[in-house]
């Protein structure tokens, strides 16, 4: 997978039935960043002591142990990148640390305003370039020592070292000057000018007294040495490469304990083996990948003790081009088509592809016609293109274009360029993600009536040609937040590798000077107003460009099982999703069924627990304040 806010210091008391209520506040003005990785779901199921294979599920069901623990398994079809919170860049690492080490704030589950974290109070100097934070005194680390203001400032200032760490969050840090802990309780943030995302900095904070020790964090996974010390409501105990990731719960948690004992993210690349497992109830909940597919969904819908839950998504389902691969200094790598560089192309590309058949017949009306960058679901920031800009279905124009950049056809129907060579194109495909494969069919129909050859490449991990520029195309994706800093962060120069081929915070080696003076016009800007317009300017540049092609906003379909989880909390609460958060609530609330339940019609689109909160009235704008979180990140699976 970022903005905070503050005033008047609030303590939260340790709860055990949701999370807690926060007095108003003043707080300034922040956002946050989101990174919708294209990230992924799939089945969960439990696991023995001779676990030994992703397909090999436990014979007993998910929740009976042996020794009494309550276990919650979520099944996932993404791999772990890293379990390192200056690494991890990927939905499934993200959501893992969330559940194991607190960020200086939270967003509530109801409405996404931001709440205590790590930080019970934060607030600007009045030229906003000054930001305290109260840190709680409460916060203990999982090896028993108190954590405090002082590991806050030491994983900002590693942060800004660049020091091996500017993979996932290097961005919230770019604009900082100077991060100082004055006492055990107080942090602070000088800037060098006005940051909007102050309230939304979705960082991981870790203990000083453990990573001071590491050596070269560039290389440094988090995965070898357990229990890992954190200080969130679950500790990771165990991981197994493409396996498991084991946590158990924390019982000195600030907030409350979790009352299950322990939760377990398995790998299912069988997204039909994660729903069989479901229904045995060898596992306790699935989510697909990232969703479940509209066959599966119904199918389990008729499955007793089987509650499926449906809310629009917070993802995009799209086509990224390679606009050409190159280090932060300007140096090309990779070897990208060089068709692509030329707009009239990739808007062809654009123009052929029919995004309202996808939605009907690929997703079968589980997703929304994709248009602009942000998903509906966050209205303030939602762009739609005009009547007269808007690129739809025209495999007419398409194929005018193509002529005007001088790919005609020639005696067998095949594009060709003055080279003579065929326009051939390579389309990276997550194998793991049955909509890639499903899309990849159409789109070899329908460019291929233009004369467009194409070859779907389905792999396990696209991370090592994408990252080394090695595509033409890619179907992408992320989990967008509530706040859009951070995807669209993911395309401005600053996010370019340093080095060819080494990991980045981009997505897809863009780099504009207009978009630039854009993303840096939103960041500083604190009305909300002003800034949502500018954000829409960014998305209608992005959009024109040709180098994302937003397909769909697939929603968010999921199931689990009643007779073993009896509630658990949806965000936002009224009908969101449980998978792939913007906080720790789904796995913190869920309450554990005692093995009687039953869910005859096996569907929900609503609240399972409701999470109260009071608004947060933000510093100098009286404005809700809004937030966000990677897929981090997002992250790019």
């Amino acid at each position: 997978m970022d903005t905070q806010d503050q005033y008047g210091r609030t303590r939260s008391h340790p709860t055990t039935e949701g999370p807690p209520k926060s007095p108003p506040r003043a707080r300034s003005r922040g956002r946050t960043r989101l990174r919708l990785l294209l990230a992924s779901g799939a089945a969960a199921f439990t696991l023995t002591a001779g676990l030994a294979t992703p397909l090999n599920p436990a014979p007993d069901q998910a929740e009976a142990k042996a020794d009494g623990k309550k276990t919650l398994t979520v099944a996932v079809a993404q791999s772990v990148d890293s379990l390192s919170p200056f690494l991890a860049q990927r939905l499934l690492s993200t959501s893992i640390l969330r559940l194991t080490n607190e960020y200086l704030t939270n967003y509530d589950a109801k409405d996404n305003h931001a709440i205590d974290g790590f930080a019970t109070d934060w607030k600007p100097s009045a030229d906003k370039l000054t930001w305290t934070y109260t840190i709680r005194d409460n916060s203990k680390w999982s090896d028993g020592k108190p954590a405090t203001a002082e590991d806050a400032a030491w994983t900002f200032n590693k942060l800004m070292s660049k020091q091996g760490t500017a993979t996932a969050n290097s961005g919230f840090v770019a604009n900082f000057k100077k991060v100082t802990a004055p006492s055990p309780t107080q942090l602070v943030v000088e800037l060098k000018k006005p940051q909007a995302t102050m309230a939304a900095l979705d960082v991981p904070i870790v203990p000083k007294h453990v990573w001071e020790k590491v050596g070269d964090i560039s290389k440094f996974n988090n995965d070898k040495t357990f229990p890992v010390v954190g200080n969130g409501p679950f500790v990771l105990t165990d991981y197994k490469t493409d396996q498991y990731v084991k946590l158990k719960a924390n019982k000195n948690f600030w907030r409350g304990a979790p009352k299950f004992d322990e939760v377990v993210f398995k790998t299912y690349k069988d997204q039909d083996a994660a729903v069989a497992a479901l229904k045995k109830g060898e596992v306790s909940f699935v989510a697909g990948q990232p969703a479940l597919t509209p066959a599966q969904a119904s199918e389990l819908k008729g499955t007793e003790n089987v509650k499926v839950n449906e809310g629009p998504g917070r993802r995009f389902f799209a086509i990224a081009t390679n606009p050409g691969a190159k280090t932060r200094d300007g140096k090309k790598f990779g070897d990208g088509h060089p068709a692509l560089l030329d707009k009239k192309v990739r808007q062809a590309l654009f123009l052929s592809v029919d995004r309202e058949a996808l939605v009907d017949k690929v997703f079968q009306g589980q997703a929304v016609e994709g248009e602009g960058y942000i998903p509906p679901r966050f209205s303030d920031y939602a762009w739609k293109p005009s009547a007269d800009q808007k690129l739809s279905y025209d495999p007419k124009k398409a194929a005018q274009l193509l002529d005007d950049a001088g790919y005609k056809k020639n005696g067998d129907g095949k594009r060709v360029g003055k080279d003579g060579k065929p326009l051939d194109f390579r389309i990276l495909c997550h194998a793991t993600d049955p909509n890639d494969k499903a899309v990849g069919k159409y789109l070899k129909e329908w460019w291929g009536d233009l004369g467009i050859g194409l070859k779907v490449n389905c792999l396990d991990d696209v991370s090592v040609p994408w990252y080394a520029g090695e595509y033409d195309l890619a179907f992408d994706g992320w989990s967008v937040n509530p706040d859009p800093d951070f995807v669209l962060g993911i395309h401005a120069c600053a996010a370019l590798p340093v080095k060819a081929k080494e990991s980045a915070a981009t997505d897809n080696f863009i780099c504009d000077k207009k978009y630039d003076e854009l993303y840096n016009k939103q960041l500083a800007e604190y009305d909300p107003a002003k800034r949502a317009e500018t954000v829409k300017e960014m998305q209608s540049w992005l959009y024109d460009s040709g180098y994302m092609n937003i397909l769909a906003y697939p929603n968010a379909v999921e199931a689990y099982r009643t007779d073993q989880i009896k509630s658990i909390t949806t965000m936002p609460t009224a009908a969101g999703n449980i998978y792939g958060q913007d906080g720790y609530w789904s796995w913190w609330s869920a309450v554990p069924a005692d093995g009687k339940s039953s869910s005859k019609d096996g569907s929900s689109t609503g609240v399972i627990i409701g999470i109260a909160a009071a608004a947060v009235v933000l510093v100098g704008g009286g404005v809700l304040f809004a937030l966000r979180r990677r897929s981090t990140a997002e992250d790019r699976e």
